[in-house]
């Protein structure tokens, strides 16, 4: 089974990203992403056995980190993945300690949960929410600068799974864990 980590919005986020999404004017040949679909990854795994799948529940039971509210705030087309994507140009630090600390404890497993595409060793997040696929020529630069920022509080991340369909992806979740209240130490 195909799996990853990620952020997944609640229904309040969901509805933001959607009414971003809504605005985009896109070709013919262009995919939305349909809402139930929306996530930040924060580690891909590719394919897993199911002998692992305990491992990396165990992995998402040690991160004790803060929740932290991100703004995606830019929206941009990436030509070669062919997608548009909601983008955060400033990383909160508990979403960066959090990704670090998957991706440390990943790499530390005597079984390598890295896909050969994902370099364990980018130094950095770009913490993006797909909003189309299959996008072949750039939105207006204009009216993507126009769709609305919004906020995403992260009080929780999850391993999901992923299947193809003859319509797309399928996401399911497997486990969730809460992030540590952002607000408990104010």
């Amino acid at each position: 089974m195909r799996l990853f980590f990620a952020l997944w919005p609640d229904a309040e986020t969901r509805s933001r990203i959607a009414a971003a999404a809504a605005l985009l004017r896109l070709g013919a040949e262009a995919r939305t992403v349909p809402p139930q679909n929306y996530h930040v990854t924060l580690a891909f795994l590719g394919e897993v056995g199911p002998s692992q799948v305990e491992v990396l529940r165990e992995i998402g039971r040690c991160q004790q980190l803060p929740g932290f509210t991100v703004a995606f705030d830019t929206f941009d087309f990436w030509p070669q993945s062919q997608v548009v994507v909601a983008a955060a140009t400033r990383i909160p630090a508990a979403l960066n300690e959090l990704w670090t600390s998957l991706r440390g404890d990943l790499a530390s497993q005597p079984v390598n949960f890295w896909r050969e595409r994902v370099d364990p060793q980018r130094s950095s997040l770009r913490a993006h929410v797909t909003l189309a696929r299959k996008v072949v020529q750039a939105p207006v630069r204009q009216a993507m600068s126009a769709m609305p920022p919004f906020q995403w509080s992260a009080t929780s991340f999850s391993l999901v799974r992923s299947e193809s369909s003859g319509n797309g992806s399928i996401y399911t979740v497997v486990d969730t864990w809460r992030l540590l209240d952002e607000t408990a130490n104010t």
